[in-house]
């Protein structure tokens, strides 16, 4: 819920709709959740579609951005059964109301294919107002659950007012590359990384020695990841930083200290806890989908190269380490991570004080947006502000 009105200050959401769609939604019930985010996106997308049959830009931008962040918020938790018709549906619906959204927008969006080993990956390329000469530019993916539209909302919005390109796009186990292509997560994600940083400074409006690529929750962990070996980078950021996404670790606190268990214990402890902790059910039935495992045992088997152990020490860029004082996923990572790093490193911490204290800042992204984009101006030597635009 909070990850969803998160992304009200750039668009993605209206606090009343928000207000009004949580009251209905039964506590732990995952049909409950998609059925009333997806009665409010319905009625979004309806508005946009009449506005922009009576010629109201403004109006159909707003409202077809708002039900593309609904739309994903509605299928969020229907991962548990791939095969459900509605989760393909109901994406599907995000992303094309989001595509109408870019349609209608003052900043130029385009989307893009990048080559990446036989196929494509689906990207959105932002170009700064103005720009008149080559730009810094920041790639930003997501991580475990992410869309390449969401993004959009977790950084693209405060980079093009900043005066920056922004690359978006969508790798393995994400977005349309797991639901349409079927390729799961891999843990070097400097394979994927290198294609995207080609087609980067192909691009005349890029300036190739500003780089800079942001990987947002388990992205924390697969940016660092491929900085390790992509050295064009100019800097990188972890929001927030990951040093190792081993389901085996992240499930040892479920077998109350014991070490000497088996996988068929582990499974049967994880099952009877997910009947009765929905984000747990939810953390298995996603990795099992977006890594392609057909079991717990072969998820854990799957994530346990996910580490920087060996190479944290490779990162060769300047690295902004962002940690939430309350995160429920990687509490400790952050700090790992950064003690790992022997590069120029920057750790952010956003409290409780601040609002900022959940996983990925969500509630307070302005905040964390300032602060990041500081670090990111002053890391690549930008001295002043251009006038940008947000829509």
């Amino acid at each position: 819920m909070l990850r969803t009105i998160s992304y009200a200050p750039y668009g993605g959401a209206d606090i009343g709709e928000w207000l009004v769609t949580a009251s209905r939604i039964v506590e732990g019930d995952f049909e409950s959740w998609h059925k009333e985010w997806f009665r409010v996106a319905e009625r979004a997308h309806a508005l946009a579609d009449e506005a922009l049959a009576a010629g109201q830009r403004i109006g159909a931008r707003e409202a077809y951005l708002r039900a593309s962040n609904y739309y994903r918020t509605s299928e969020f938790f229907l991962h548990g059964s791939p095969e459900d018709p509605r989760m393909l549906s109901t994406w599907k619906l995000s992303r094309d109301t989001f595509r109408q959204t870019a349609k209608l927008m003052d900043a130029k969006v385009e989307q893009v294919s990048i080559p990446y080993e036989g196929t494509t990956l689906s990207g959105y390329f932002y170009t700064a107002a103005d720009a008149t000469e080559p730009r810094p530019i920041l790639i930003i993916h997501g991580g475990y659950d992410s869309t390449g539209e969401e993004l959009y909302f977790g950084g693209a919005a405060a980079a093009l007012q900043r005066g920056y390109h922004c690359l978006t796009f969508e790798g393995p186990g994400q977005g349309s590359v797991i639901r349409e292509q079927r390729i799961p997560f891999r843990h070097d994600w400097e394979k994927v990384i290198t294609p995207v940083v080609d087609y980067a400074v192909s691009r005349p409006e890029v300036d190739p020695g500003r780089i800079a690529l942001m990987g947002i929750s388990f992205g924390g962990y697969l940016a660092p990841r491929a900085a390790a070996f992509e050295h064009r980078l100019a800097a990188c950021i972890a929001n927030d930083g990951v040093h190792t996404f081993r389901f085996r670790e992240m499930g040892q606190k479920f077998m109350a200290g014991r070490t000497d268990y088996t996988f068929e214990e582990y499974e049967a402890t994880v099952a009877k806890i997910m009947e009765h902790h929905s984000s747990v059910r939810w953390a298995v039935d996603n990795g099992m989908f977006t890594f392609q495992a057909n079991s717990l045992s072969e998820l854990a088997w799957k994530t346990e190269p996910c580490t920087m152990e060996g190479v944290a020490d490779q990162v060769l860029c300047p690295t902004l380490v962002c940690e939430a004082e309350e995160d429920h996923f990687f509490a400790g990572q952050p700090e790992r991570l950064s003690d790992a790093l022997s590069c120029p490193k920057t750790y952010l911490k956003l409290t409780k004080e601040d609002g900022g204290e959940e996983h990925c800042h969500f509630g307070a992204l302005l905040l964390f947006n300032h602060r990041v984009f500081s670090w990111l101006d002053e890391t690549l030597k930008i001295s002043a502000e251009p006038a940008g635009v947000l829509h």
